[in-house]
């Protein structure tokens, strides 16, 4: 990009720029524009930047690629609430655009995006990944959501974003559409970071290991180079999957509490113990027993809550695909199937295949523990996997089979054929897409098609979907 000149409400050499807050604004993003596309300083973009973002008061930092967000509201602690929310703008009262907001706002979205789409090329180090993790949380704060909520595809569509300003004069998309986009592409900037670590030599000294902060690129990494690591460095491995497993687990533990609470079973007797004791019930029920005289209340009878409720027993077999298109399935799955086997009267089984298939289900109650034992990588091959799990659906109507892959099989009749069979049964057959971090992943359109007319459609998308299933199934 040749160098540009900045008119009509630009500067040059520093002069200051004009009191107009549209051109102040575009300078501002056009700026942006030049350092995401082009490594090379446009002078004049740099000094008329420098000259609005002095004039309306904010530090100069904020034009640093090299300082982090944190950087920055450390030494400016009152910017931190502007952050948040920043590209989600509550409209004026009356309709109208505070121009000079507009400009303020242009100055902090500009830093943190160019901290976030601008990595640059070159080795990684420990530091500069978990400096560029936290400038992703601050996007995902401007975009109102939670840290590492994007990132973990726990934000769904709508995530309470709301419509913004592009900041050239025109309204914006409303950001809630694009959430679907931001998530998975911040996902692949974090994975490129990753790549280019020499994740080994991070691993062997603690001192950076400690820098780094678990994601699903990170663990994808640490998975598929296990077997190649030892000492010091297996160990921190280890310590970040474990790390992650459990970050992940308290999150979807929650969503599958509360999917899966059945009625109270009024035919099973409360516990009596303390903890059960109806209080109030039990004064209201001893009433009669009241004696004015002694202004004493005499308990014929304690009430207890009931607590028990009412489940079945089932089985949930979970069949996963851990070819290398799959591992964000593997590792939430994984995790997942955990947590069901973990709640009373569920039976669950698992099995990871590529181009053979592994049966995990003694492991099923640990995840840090199954992951280890998983290969990812590899071909597909599911009728392999498939032997595995047809022996084990004894009670059809009892059973639920969760098969989750892209389907893009080497052997497509004979494994469709085997699902069918299973459907036909009267067991439940989930086929599912995908269950990643981001929700976006493709699935072979042939299986798609025969599932659809199966009448067994594919689930894709968020792990929510998956755990709105089975949660019709098992209460």
């Amino acid at each position: 990009m040749s160098e540009v000149s900045v008119v009509e409400g630009g500067a040059e050499d520093g002069a200051p720029v004009p009191d107009s807050d549209e051109n102040r604004r575009q300078v501002l993003y056009w700026r942006l524009l030049a350092r995401l596309f082009d490594p090379e300083e446009q002078a004049s973009l740099e000094s008329a930047s420098v000259a609005v973002v002095e004039d309306i008061g904010l530090p100069v930092a904020l034009l640093d690629p090299a300082t982090s967000v944190d950087s920055v509201v450390q030494r400016h602690p009152e910017l931190a609430g502007e952050f948040d929310g920043l590209m989600t703008p509550e409209p004026d009262a009356d309709g109208g655009r505070d121009r000079a907001a507009e400009v303020r706002r242009a100055a902090l979205a500009s830093k943190v995006l160019l901290n976030v789409f601008s990595t640059g090329s070159g080795t990684v180090t420990a530091e500069q990944l978990a400096r560029w993790q936290s400038d992703a949380g601050w996007l995902e704060r401007a975009l109102g959501c939670r840290p590492g909520e994007l990132r973990g595809g726990r934000a769904g569509a709508g995530g309470g974003v709301g419509p913004t300003g592009t900041g050239f004069g025109t309204p914006a998309p409303d950001l809630s559409r694009l959430i679907p986009e931001i998530g998975p592409e911040l996902g692949s900037i974090e994975a490129g970071l990753v790549r280019r670590m020499h994740l080994r030599e991070v691993l062997a000294d603690p001192a950076l290991a400690s820098r780094l902060t678990p994601s699903m690129s990170l663990i994808e990494q640490l998975l598929r180079d296990k077997n190649n690591l030892s000492g010091v460095a297996l160990a921190n491995a280890k310590a970040l999957i474990r790390r992650y497993v459990d970050e992940v687990t308290e999150v979807l533990r929650t969503q599958v509490e509360k999917a899966t609470v059945g009625e109270l079973d009024r035919s099973v007797p409360p516990k009596r113990v303390f903890r059960n004791l109806d209080l109030d019930r039990t004064i209201w029920k001893n009433l009669t027993n009241w004696s004015p005289e002694e202004e004493r209340l005499y308990v014929d009878r304690l009430y207890y809550r009931h607590t028990s409720r009412k489940t079945t027993p089932q089985r949930l077999i979970v069949v996963v695909d851990q070819s290398g298109s799959m591992v964000d399935s593997m590792v939430n799955c994984t995790i997942l199937a955990s947590i069901f086997a973990g709640l009373p009267k569920v039976d669950v089984h698992l099995i990871a295949y590529d181009t053979q298939a592994l049966d995990l289900t003694p492991w099923a109650h640990d995840p840090f523990e199954t992951l280890l034992r998983t290969q990812l990588g590899g071909g597909t091959d599911g009728t392999v996997a498939m032997a595995l799990a047809q022996p084990k659906i004894a009670e059809p109507r009892n059973t639920v089979v969760v098969w989750i892959s892209d389907f893009y099989e080497w052997r497509t009749d004979e494994l469709f054929e085997s699902m069918a069979a299973i459907h036909r049964s009267g067991a439940k057959f989930i086929p599912v897409g995908s269950v990643t971090s981001s929700g976006r992943g493709s699935v072979n359109p042939w299986f798609r098609e025969k599932f659809k007319d199966l009448g067994t459609p594919v689930i894709s998308g968020h792990i929510k979907k998956l755990v709105h299933e089975l949660k019709t199934f098992l209460t």
